[in-house]
């Protein structure tokens, strides 16, 4: 049952992306990977998905523009015939201090963290309240639910703050479609973006790996009765 899933994974050309891709495709018997500049390296997370038994395909779309997200979402459904599993991982962020930030860049930070986001969700949701069950989960970070200063990513804490209301207005109007919204949210990660100069306590870098296992659980049967919740992933950073 779990393994007749189909997937797509924004962003996943490289580093978390790639692995919740990964991840996905132990249960799931199709994944779509989604690239924008990163053609060579998407293949190569195409390559790992079809090492763990599940069918693989590339896909390009800049989903800043809200018509390729929506063709996007078609192009998916035109391979694989469905998407029961969103993820939309895509969120770079720019590190800058916030009286330095262009209006450009802010921007950009919200078209790619939230709009993109919303625009595959409102794509993807028609063919979801057809059949009746859907998973869609969004990527946060981990100080999302904190109101507080955030000098040096304020665009990006602003826009993952929008995304997860939106997530959780989602996950209130499609409950009764059997679609469930939630939200990962990790903290410092092995691998990932640090900021510059930062001291990070033995410990506190978390692992691709884990934020894959949360996405893999929120996509799976198991939870079903979990929708509108942001999943933590950090330990106790910033906690």
């Amino acid at each position: 049952m779990e393994r007749a899933k189909i997937a797509l994974v924004t962003g996943s050309s490289r580093g978390l992306g790639r692995r919740m891709a990964v991840r996905l495709a132990e249960d799931s018997a199709g994944i779509a990977v989604h690239y924008l500049n990163r053609h060579e390296e998407a293949r190569k997370t195409a390559s790992e998905v079809l090492k763990k038994g599940a069918q693989a395909a590339i896909f390009c779309a800049d989903l800043t523009e809200e018509r390729q997200a929506c063709g996007l979402i078609r192009a998916v459904e035109r391979e694989f015939g469905r998407v029961d599993v969103l993820v939309n991982g895509l969120g770079p962020l720019i590190l800058k201090p916030w009286d330095r930030i262009s209006g450009r860049e802010w921007t950009a930070i919200f078209r790619t963290n939230l709009l993109s986001a919303l625009a595959c969700m409102k794509a993807v949701l028609p063919g979801m309240r057809k059949r009746g069950s859907g998973r869609i989960i969004n990527l946060g970070y981990s100080r999302v639910e904190q109101l507080g200063s955030f000098p040096n990513i304020v665009p990006y804490a602003v826009a993952k703050t929008g995304l997860l209301i939106l997530t959780r207005t989602a996950a209130v109007s499609e409950r009764s479609a059997g679609i469930t919204v939630n939200m990962v949210s990790p903290g410092l990660i092995k691998g990932g973006r640090l900021p510059a100069g930062l001291k990070i306590p033995e410990g506190s870098l978390g692992r691709f790996e884990d934020v894959a296992e949360a996405v893999a659980f929120l996509a799976s049967e198991k939870a079903g009765r979990i929708t509108g919740t942001n999943l933590i992933v950090a330990g106790t950073w910033k906690m």
